[in-house]
């Protein structure tokens, strides 16, 4: 019986690879899209130019992997307890995200980049956004458990309505910061989790909170573990 090929070259580092990302968006920052390049990259991360292009076929989907891995580092979807604090809570990290010098420039970027390149829009589609929407998902469902929520019996209509709040959220945060140039604290935060758990009318009230939902007791579920 034959024995598999051996696979040649050296193992890929994920030390090099965190180098070289983080090379990118400071690289990115000081001398914009237009004049970064690969050999920029290279030079700063302390490595060859091939190892750059071992890894990555340009820098579109280079600068695309440097956006994706600060997002994976720094956003998460904690645990507070309820379905308003966690929203409060996961649009104060992103917007803290964006406020980042190498956030706001490599994101704008590819955002820009992509409206014409569309090999380049589907790549910020899988590795940045599909990626982060494990953040409604996450909540989605801790949400169900604690019956804030009712269960979703069509996964479908289940999809759409997770892209759908996801894009409601990235939408305003994204919009707030880097468009209308306009703060986001904790007291946006809350306002913004207002208008999405009750809508505009909660609002409009001037209160800024509004009662919460009754739990859908018929469906609630107990979270894995409890009894």
């Amino acid at each position: 019986m034959s024995t598999p090929a051996r696979r040649t070259g050296r193992p890929r580092s994920a030390e090099a690879d965190r180098a070289i990302l983080g090379a990118t968006r400071a690289a990115l920052v000081e001398l914009g899209w237009g004049k970064l390049t690969m050999g920029d990259v290279a030079a700063r991360a302390g490595v060859a130019k091939t190892t750059l292009y071992r890894r990555w076929a340009g820098k579109n989907e280079l600068v695309v992997d440097a956006v994706a891995a600060v997002f994976d580092e720094h956003l998460e979807a904690a645990d507070h307890g309820s379905l308003r604090a966690d929203i409060e809570d996961v649009v104060v990290r992103f917007a803290t995200l964006l406020e980042r010098p190498e956030t706001k420039t490599a994101l704008m970027a590819v955002v820009s980049e992509a409206t014409h390149d569309e090999a380049l829009g589907a790549r910020v589609r899988s590795a940045i956004v599909d990626r982060q929407k494990r953040l409604v998902l996450v909540g989605r469902e801790r949400a169900q458990l604690r019956g804030e929520l009712p269960p979703e019996e069509d996964p479908a209509a289940a999809a759409r309505n997770a892209d759908l709040i996801f894009d409601v959220i990235a939408g305003s945060v994204v919009h707030r910061l880097l468009v209308s140039a306009e703060p986001v604290d904790r007291e946006w935060a809350r306002s913004f989790a207002t208008v999405l758990l009750h809508g505009l009318a909660a609002a409009s009230s001037g209160t800024g909170t509004a009662p919460a939902p009754e739990p859908a007791r018929e469906h609630r579920q107990k979270p894995a573990g409890s009894v």
